[in-house]
């Protein structure tokens, strides 16, 4: 009987490997579509204002330092 039992026991640990893998990678195709979408965003941005994105950021900066003088 114990036979049977690691034997149960081994079969459910590789299963929830690789139901584990397989909810992984699961997770993985929308959080590569989401940075697509920045990326698109940004390079929307760019090509709209002719200006780099990091410099939407660089500019507030500027502008709260400048307020605290």
């Amino acid at each position: 009987m114990t036979e049977q039992t690691d034997s149960v026991k081994n079969v459910l640990d590789i299963v929830a490997v690789f139901t584990t893998l397989g909810t992984f990678l699961d997770l993985l195709t929308p959080v590569f579509g989401l940075i697509g979408a920045i990326v698109g965003v940004m390079r929307i941005y760019e090509m709209a204002t002719g200006k780099e994105f990091s410099a939407l950021f660089r500019k507030k900066k500027d502008d709260d330092a400048s307020n605290e003088s």
